[in-house]
Formats: structure tokens, C-alpha cells, sequence
């Protein structure tokens, strides 16, 4: 039987989540494979990932502007030598489990993993086949550190194929756009009207899906004024997701209360119902995670876009917005102006649901999976 190691980190929810599918996918299809998931920086050390991953919340949430010097930064210069340096550190620690677990592939949705696995390779350490899937819409030097020990990646668009080829001379060959894993749920078709009963809204009018209480999410104030808008329009419904945030989902039901909308607009904690609740909208308002992106295109739920994270997710909502599936609604934008004129103008939520599934990849799951584990089968158990 053969082994596959697919790593993540928690630096956001993409990473594993992404990690997850793949994993789920091959324990669902493939008898003849194994398969075991880490975080690679936990696994590294425990302390160094709590460190690092409050580290980034805090800056993602209240200095997203020191982010943003950190991730361009970390593409050159001498954070960009540290940030190499230490993954080639951690490379010696994560070595220990090459030798315990013996893969005979690695899959990394972390540049980090991706790294430390070349480092290990490029010293004829370790001899597998490295699989890279690239979670956002923009290409990321870390991503492609060790790249001619890289196998083959996986990558969400065009554009980032051809900035591999031109900028890091990367084969075409070894890259494939198939878009970024997610859930197979999103491949469901559901029921519409018993969803909306069971949620107690209409299943013939406009909905607009709202995460307004994401972990990095925006300001409340900024939050509740985006709902309170959104419940001055006439003939929509709103489902706003609150997430883990209780002080933001007692900020939503009184501005509900206050203006005596319990019909129209319903109020949830975090929810494990997005591919639902997704399938049953016509429109979504969220941050522009990797994967919250990818699932509101394969769900062609045209996008408007808040408070990106400098860095990454600005990258994904300029990607968004170029392709016309979304709109991003910037800092000093009028609110009600870019709400009114994208939720109530039926004509450019049809254009832009066209582009959607035009960009749209419900299929990357499996699609990668059939590349590494077919396509290469013969590769890989011959070697």
C-alpha cells in the first residue's frame, strides 16, 4: 500500500480545509492508498505554531497594514531569507516523520511544507513525489521556493500559469489549472424550497448570503452598516452568518429587532450549511478567502467583496473584480451606492453569475486527485 502525507498549516481555514478534501477524497476512492494529515508547523513545534498563528490573527485583525509589509516583504530581502532559512530549520525536525511514515507522495497546501519538503529532497534525504496546490488567485514567491523539486502544482487560474512560466520558468508541464479543493457538497444539487422553509424564508425571493462575522472580519460598525442597508432594500431576504463572533450576532438581532425585520433577515452563528445556503442565494457578500472564493464560484454566486486582508486576499478581490464576478467594496466607497447598484440591478447579477461559471472549478478535487493518482500511477509505483 502506498502513503501519501498531505500537509496544511493554520495559518487561515483554506489550508486545512483544502488538505481536507483531498484527503477525504482519496479515502472515499482509493483502496490502495494511505493517508495521514499534518500541520506541518504543529508538528514542528507546538509553541512556534501558537506563536505564529496568534501572531497572524493579530495582525490579520487589528494591523492589517503590518501584514501587508510582511507578505510583500516576504518575497525578498532579508525577510525573505529568514523566512527560507527557517523553513530549512524545521526541514531537519520534519524529517523524522519522512522517516516514520516513509511517503511515497507529499501533497502541501502551505509554501511552508512545500519547502521544508524540497529542502529534504534537494539533500537526498528523502525520495517522494511533491504535489504543491496553491490556494489563492495570485502566485506568491514562498509558494515556488525548491520549485525544480516540485513534482507538479495545482493552481486556481491562467494568469498565475503564465506569471509561472514567464517569471520562474517552471514547466508548463508541471502545472495545472484545475481550481483550488473543495467540498464535494458543492457539487449537490439540494432542495431549494425545503431549505428556505426550514429556515423560515421565501424561496422566490432575492437573497443576498452575508458573512459579516468572519475571524478577521470587519470593523462592527462598518459590519452593521452594511446590514442595516441591506434591510432598508425592498422585495430581498438576508441570511447574515455571524460566525463565532457573540458579539456580533447580538449587534445583528437587535438592528433586526430595531427595524422590525425578523421575516426578512435571519440571524446564524458559525454554520456548517454553506454549500446549502450558498445554493439556495443569489448573491454573497463575504471576505475573498482562497476558499470561500472558490466555493461562491462554483456555486455561481456572484461576490461582493469587504475588507480583504492586504496581501493575499486584496490579490483574490482585484482578481475578482477584473473577471467581473465580483464587486469589492473598498474602504471609502458610498455603501448604499455599490450595494444598491449591484443587488437590485437584476442585468449585472446575470452578467456576472455568467462569469462565474465561467471561472467556476466544482470539480478540483477529484480533477487533482485523477492527475496525481492516475495519471502518475505508473510513475509512482515504479519508481
Amino acid at each position: 500500500m502506498k502513503k501519501v502525507l498531505i500537509f496544511y498549516a493554520s495559518y487561515g481555514g483554506g489550508h486545512y480545509s483544502a488538505a481536507n478534501s483531498i484527503k477525504q477524497y482519496i479515502d472515499d476512492n482509493y483502496d490502495d492508498l494511505q493517508t495521514e494529515i499534518i500541520d506541518c508547523v504543529k508538528y514542528v513545534n507546538n509553541a512556534l505554531d501558537k506563536v505564529t498563528t496568534s501572531a497572524y490573527r493579530e495582525m490579520a485583525k487589528k494591523a492589517p497594514w503590518a501584514w501587508e509589509k510582511v507578505y510583500y516583504n516576504s518575497q525578498k530581502g532579508f525577510i525573505g531569507k529568514f523566512s527560507t532559512t527557517a523553513n530549512k530549520i524545521m526541514a531537519v525536525k520534519i524529517a523524522k516523520l519522512f522517516r516514520e511514515f516513509k511517503p511515497d507522495i507529499v501533497i502541501s497546501t502551505h509554501p511552508f511544507s512545500s519547502q521544508m519538503t524540497s529542502y529534504l529532497k534537494q539533500k537526498g534525504k528523502i525520495n517522494c513525489k511533491l504535489i504543491t496546490i496553491l490556494t489563492d488567485f495570485a502566485e506568491h514567491e514562498q509558494w515556488l521556493i525548491g520549485h525544480n523539486f516540485v513534482d507538479l502544482y495545482f493552481i486556481s487560474n491562467e494568469k498565475m500559469k503564465e506569471n509561472m512560466i514567464r517569471k520562474y520558468e517552471i514547466p508548463k508541464s508541471k502545472i495545472f489549472v484545475t481550481g483550488i479543493p473543495i467540498s464535494n457538497r458543492f457539487l449537490k444539487a439540494y432542495n431549494k424550497e425545503e431549505i428556505c422553509s426550514n429556515l423560515g424564508i421565501s424561496s422566490t425571493k432575492k437573497t443576498v448570503l452575508f458573512f459579516g462575522g468572519g475571524e478577521y472580519g470587519l470593523g462592527k460598525d462598518k459590519t452593521i452598516a452594511i446590514l442595516n442597508t441591506l434591510a432598508n432594500f425592498e422585495n430581498i431576504q438576508i441570511i447574515a452568518i455571524s460566525g463565532r463572533n457573540e458579539k456580533m450576532k447580538e449587534a445583528f438581532e437587535k438592528l433586526v429587532k430595531e427595524k422590525n425585520k425578523e421575516k426578512d433577515i435571519k440571524v446564524f452563528p458559525f454554520t456548517t450549511m454553506v454549500p446549502e445556503l450558498m445554493y439556495i442565494s443569489d448573491l454573497v457578500i463575504t471576505k475573498p478567502g482562497g476558499l470561500t472564493t472558490s466555493e461562491s464560484l462554483a456555486s455561481h454566486l456572484p461576490l461582493i467583496i469587504i475588507n480583504p486582508i492586504p496581501g493575499q486576499e486584496e490579490e483574490n478581490a482585484l482578481f475578482l473584480e477584473n473577471s467581473g464576478a465580483g464587486v469589492w467594496l473598498k474602504k471609502d466607497d458610498n455603501v448604499e451606492d455599490i450595494l444598491s447598484s449591484t443587488i437590485l440591478n437584476n442585468e449585472k447579477l446575470s452578467q456576472m453569475k455568467l462569469q462565474c461559471i465561467k471561472l467556476a472549478k466544482p470539480s478540483s478535487t477529484e480533477d487533482i486527485c485523477k492527475i496525481i493518482f492516475e495519471d502518475l500511477r505508473r510513475n509512482i509505483y515504479d519508481k
